[in-house]
């Protein structure tokens, strides 16, 4: 199978369509394959050779930030000649999810997850203490107001509408949760009884992720595709000093203007960091980010704020964020 997309085909229907909405079912890609006019057999490959090739990351769930865990962005200001040996540094933390090199002082822009505030303090010490970069700039999310990661790969097609549901309160795992979590981290098993092969228990696993789901701990559940190797190679952070009496209007006009990806208030960090308020913009070239910038500041009257774009030049790491660590699993501990 190619690493181009294969428009027009029920391979590209299934890569494009089900980013969000899979059947929570025993049998799911036998639902799939029914509205895919192909067998179950080739759903199954299908998956597996996008997988192999690059275009799959998984199957499986995005976790509303600070719901399941905690998370935080964070960056170093890393000289130069050290930052391909930093970057690896930081890469080899399972809790790193995300680590790019961007456009800025502060150069290198990482996300951490962990399953509690003191597991996550303690990935950061252990980053300043290994990597001699000073402390990182800390930048937990305050609120979200639009997050949504599916990449529509069909041109002109329209953005999903915001989620305007009232984020849920952190929740506290049981052992059978955080073992389901656990399971499901590195995406379904691509059988044709993924939920039973979990271990967890098909008819448990299938009714709470069902729950998490109708509640908006899960965000997303389906086909999460890599977006660079799609095409879309290009990004740009966009970070804007908004007063504190303004975000919560600025963040919500910006999250429905539909030509952002990503939308939230960080808290500012003085005086290295001015900016409360984060956008980021997907295109697939650097040309299509900035146009999409500038039609954000003119849509959204975003031109008198203080602002700083950070491109990305580099992506060291991207994979799904790592809610419980081996030993947490074998041993039930949170």
């Amino acid at each position: 199978m190619s690493r181009e997309p294969m428009q027009g085909t029920w391979r590209f229907d299934l890569l494009n369509r089900f980013q969000r909405d899979f059947p929570i079912l025993p049998r799911p890609f036998a639902a799939l394959a029914a509205q895919l006019d192909a067998s179950e057999a080739e759903v199954i490959e299908a998956l597996r050779e996008l997988r192999t090739n690059g275009l799959l990351s998984r199957v499986g769930a995005v976790f509303r930030p600070n719901v399941v865990g905690v998370s935080a962005l964070a960056a170093l200001a890393v000289p130069p000649e050290r930052l391909d040996a930093v970057a690896k540094q930081v890469s080899a933390w399972p809790e790193v999810n995300h680590n790019y090199e961007r456009e800025h002082r502060f150069n290198l822009w990482f996300v951490v997850t962990a399953s509690d505030a003191a597991s996550l303090n303690a990935v950061f010490h252990a980053i300043e203490n290994a990597c001699g970069c000073g402390a990182p700039l800390v930048l937990p999310m305050l609120r979200e107001f639009h997050i949504d990661l599916g990449f529509n790969l069909t041109p002109d097609a329209k953005k999903a509408p915001p989620d305007t549901r009232a984020a849920p309160a952190a929740i506290a795992l049981s052992d059978d949760e955080r073992a389901l979590i656990g399971a499901i981290q590195d995406g379904l098993p691509l059988v044709e009884r993924p939920f039973a092969a979990l271990g967890c228990g098909e008819t448990k696993a299938i009714k709470t992720l069902s729950r998490w789901i109708e509640t908006g701990v899960i965000k997303r559940f389906g086909v999460i595709v890599r977006h660079h190797e799609l095409g879309f190679t290009d990004n740009a952070m966009v970070v804007m000093n908004i007063p504190d009496d303004e975000v919560e209007r600025v963040g919500q006009r910006i999250a429905a203007s539909g030509l952002v990806t990503l939308c939230y208030r960080r808290p500012r960090q003085l005086p290295e960091w001015p900016y409360s308020l984060f956008c980021m913009m997907h295109g697939k070239d650097r040309a299509e980010v900035e146009a999409r910038i500038v039609a954000l500041a003119t849509t959204c009257e975003l031109e008198t704020y203080p602002r700083a774009i950070l491109f990305s030049r580099r992506r060291f790491k991207q994979c799904g964020a790592r809610y419980a660590t081996l030993p947490e699993l074998e041993h039930g501990r949170t």
